[in-house]
C-alpha cells in the first residue's frame, strides 16, 4: 500500500495520521480538511472557548512543527466533493482529484438547522468560527434562548449562564439529556440548571422564529408563547457529512456504514463521529459523537487498514461540564435500562450510578465521583450480571433503587449549597425559582 488519503482533518483524521506513522508506515499520506485552520479540539468549543476562559488557540491540536513532521500533503480549507471506488480517487471541490489505495474518513457531521433560521442571531455551534462569533454575540449582555438541551445545549446554557446572561433553555422531551440518560438522570440536570438561574421550558417543542428585518427576535413554541430572544443557539443534534459520498456506492445511512473493523468497503475505513459499526463487545450497531471515540476509533481504523483484522469493541467514555458539575459515563444507556445508586446521594451533589439491561451492566454514570467511577468500569467491561451486582447491599457505599420515573430524586447540591460559599454562578432569580419543582405549568415536565 503506497497511497493513504484520510478526508476529515479533525481529532480522528489527524489520530489516523499519527498512528499510521507511528506503525512504521512510510507511503504518501494526504489529509484534507474543510477548514482551513490546523486540527483543534472540539469540546472547549461549548465551555472554555464561548466563556473567553481560553483564547482560541489554546484548543489547537498540534502546532506547525508537529504536522510538518508527519511529512503528508496537507490540504487544508480544500473540500472533498465525490468518491469513485472502483478507480480509488478522491475529488476534490476544486475539481483536483487523489488517488489512494488506502482510504480513511473521518468527516464528521453538520449541525442541524431550522427552517428559516438564516438570520442575524441565530447560531450553531461546531467550528471554532462558530464559537467565537457566538462568544463576541454573548458579550452585547444579550437575552438568550437555547433550543435542544442535549449534551451541547446545556452545556452552552451553563457557559451562557456563568456569564451572567439572562437563558431559556428549551427542550421538546420531558426533560434535558434524556436520549443519553433517560428521565431519572434528565431530571436532576434539569434541577441542576434550575438552581442555577435557567429557565427551562421542556415538553414543548419550536413552531419557528420570529425575526424583523433579517434579525431574530424570539422563539415561537407550540403552546403559543413566545420567547424574546437576542441571540438563539440552535443545539438540535448533528447529521452525519457524508453528502460527499452519495453515487459511491458505500453503504449510507446513520453514517457510513461499517462492520466490526471499521471497512465500509475493501481498503476503505471510517472513524468518528461519521463511522456507523457493529460494536462486538455490545452486539449492537453504534455510531458516537464522542472526543474519545474519534481517537479510539481512528486508531483502529488506522490499523485495521494496514492489517491488523481486530475488531472495534470499545466501551465508550464520555463525560459534560456544567457549572460546578462533571457527569462521567461509561458504556450504553438504553432507554428501558433499570438504574441503581451504587455510591453517594445526590443531596449531596455527588453518586455513582449502574445502568442494567438484559441481565448485565451495560453502563455506569458518575456525577462528580471520577475515582469510583473508574472503579465501576470494569463491571462494563466484564458484563457483569445485573443480579449478582445488585444482591448483596454495599454497606458503605449508600445504595438505593432511582425511581423508575425520575420523580422524588433528591437534587443534587450545588457547590454553594455543600459548602455554604457562593458558587461562581449567580443565585437564581428567585428563591421559588430553586425550591419550586416547576416554575409555572407552562414550564413543563422539567
Amino acid at each position: 500500500m503506497k497511497r493513504i488519503v484520510i478526508v476529515g482533518a479533525s481529532a480522528a483524521g489527524l489520530t489516523a495520521a499519527e498512528t499510521l506513522r507511528r506503525r512504521g508506515w512510510g507511503g504518501h499520506l494526504t489529509l484534507i480538511g474543510e477548514e482551513s485552520r490546523p486540527p483543534y479540539d472540539r469540546p472547549p468549543l461549548s465551555k472554555q472557548i464561548l466563556t473567553g476562559a481560553w483564547e482560541p488557540e489554546r484548543a489547537t491540536l498540534r502546532s506547525l512543527q508537529d504536522l510538518a513532521r508527519l511529512e503528508a500533503d496537507l490540504r487544508f480549507g480544500q473540500r472533498a466533493a465525490a468518491l469513485d471506488v472502483p478507480g480509488r480517487r478522491v475529488r476534490l471541490g476544486n475539481g483536483e482529484s487523489i488517488g489512494f489505495d488506502g482510504l480513511i474518513t473521518a468527516t464528521g457531521v453538520a449541525p442541524r438547522r431550522l427552517p428559516d433560521s438564516d438570520l442575524a442571531g441565530v447560531h450553531v455551534l461546531r467550528t471554532l468560527d462558530d464559537a467565537r462569533d457566538l462568544h463576541a454575540a454573548l458579550l452585547t449582555g444579550p437575552r438568550v434562548v437555547v433550543v435542544g438541551a442535549g449534551f451541547l445545549g446545556t452545556e452552552v446554557a451553563a457557559a451562557a449562564r456563568t456569564m451572567n446572561l439572562k437563558v431559556t433553555l428549551v427542550e421538546p422531551e420531558p426533560v434535558p439529556v434524556r436520549r443519553p440518560f433517560g428521565d431519572r438522570i434528565g431530571t436532576l440536570v434539569a434541577e441542576l440548571h434550575r438552581d442555577h438561574g435557567t429557565s427551562l421550558r421542556c415538553g414543548v417543542p419550536v413552531t419557528r422564529l420570529r425575526s424583523a428585518g433579517g434579525r431574530v427576535t424570539g422563539v415561537e413554541l407550540g403552546d403559543g408563547t413566545t420567547l424574546s430572544a437576542d441571540v438563539v443557539v440552535l443545539a438540535l443534534g448533528s447529521t452525519p457529512s457524508t453528502g460527499w459520498l452519495a453515487g459511491s456506492g458505500l453503504r449510507l445511512g446513520d453514517g457510513v456504514l461499517c462492520d466490526a473493523l471499521c471497512q465500509a468497503a475493501p481498503g476503505i475505513y471510517a472513524a468518528g463521529d461519521v463511522a456507523s459499526w457493529h460494536n462486538p463487545h455490545f452486539g449492537t450497531r453504534m455510531r458516537l459523537e464522542h472526543r474519545m471515540n474519534a481517537t479510539e476509533q481512528a486508531m483502529a481504523a488506522a490499523g485495521n487498514l494496514l492489517g491488523d483484522a481486530i475488531p472495534f469493541a470499545p466501551v465508550p467514555y464520555f463525560w459534560t461540564d456544567q457549572y460546578d458539575t462533571r457527569i462521567q459515563a461509561y458504556g450504553i444507556f438504553p432507554p428501558a435500562a433499570d438504574v441503581r445508586i451504587v455510591h453517594g446521594d445526590p443531596v449531596d451533589g455527588y453518586f455513582a450510578a449502574i445502568y442494567g439491561h438484559h441481565g448485565r451492566v451495560v453502563g455506569v454514570l458518575g456525577w462528580n465521583t471520577p475515582r469510583q467511577l473508574r472503579t465501576l468500569r470494569r463491571f462494563v467491561v466484564e458484563r457483569a450480571s445485573w443480579t449478582a451486582f445488585t444482591a448483596t447491599p454495599t454497606p458503605h457505599h449508600g445504595r438505593r433503587q432511582l425511581p423508575p420515573n425520575g420523580h422524588g430524586l433528591s437534587r443534587p447540591r450545588s457547590a454553594k449549597a455543600r459548602s455554604g460559599r457562593p458558587s461562581h454562578i449567580a443565585d437564581c432569580v428567585s428563591a421559588a425559582a430553586c425550591t419550586s419543582p416547576r416554575r409555572s405549568t407552562q414550564e413543563g415536565p422539567c
